[in-house]
């Protein structure tokens, strides 16, 4: 799991989440310097996790091979839904994208599937910390060098906007906050 990652790793909370960069954010205050907090939100991220791509990921970024990733490919593959209301039912849906969710191995799936946009970030020199889909970008500097980092700030977004296109994740624009 990412170092970055407070979800779903033992004593990594949402609270450790909020207290790392909290702290961190208080640190920079402390030392007289201003901070910018990106909050990015995407839109129904567990829902459009790619298969191909994502058994791709599991296999040269994580490494299983064999029967390993031939079991995730049959716990992704073959799945459908239907409801069932008052004595009707609707057609068959064939599910060809999205990792299961409720469930353990799914959250965990999504956070492997997206692990690599930490080092998107790092190329920025720009702090990143998340919990489950939840991800913030943050600096700090010298009120002095404020535009050259809020012009870093922007291409690393940029740079974020162009892996979730990639990688066919889609980042909510209006839900996603600068302060």
């Amino acid at each position: 799991m990412p170092a970055t990652q407070s979800a779903y790793r033992q004593f990594h909370s949402t609270e450790t989440a909020v207290i790392a960069v909290y702290n961190d954010l208080l640190q920079a205050a402390d030392s007289g310097q201003a901070s910018a907090l990106c909050l990015l939100d995407l839109t129904a991220d567990f829902d459009i996790v790619d298969y191909d791509l994502l058994l791709l990921r599991l296999e040269r970024q994580h490494g299983l091979r064999g029967v390993v990733l031939r079991w995730f490919q049959s716990y992704l593959s073959g799945r459908s839904y239907k409801v069932i209301y008052v004595n009707r039912t609707s057609s068959i849906v064939y599910i060809i994208c999205s990792v299961p969710q409720g469930s353990v191995l799914g959250r965990r799936l999504f956070i492997l599937y997206t692990a690599d946009l930490a080092d998107v970030v790092q190329q920025y020199h720009v702090n990143f910390h998340a919990y489950a889909d939840d991800n913030q970008l943050y600096l700090h500097c010298c009120r002095v060098n404020m535009m050259s980092v809020v012009e870093r700030l922007e291409r690393c977004l940029t740079a974020v906007s162009h892996y979730m296109a990639a990688n066919r994740l889609k980042l909510n624009a209006e839900k996603t906050e600068l302060l």
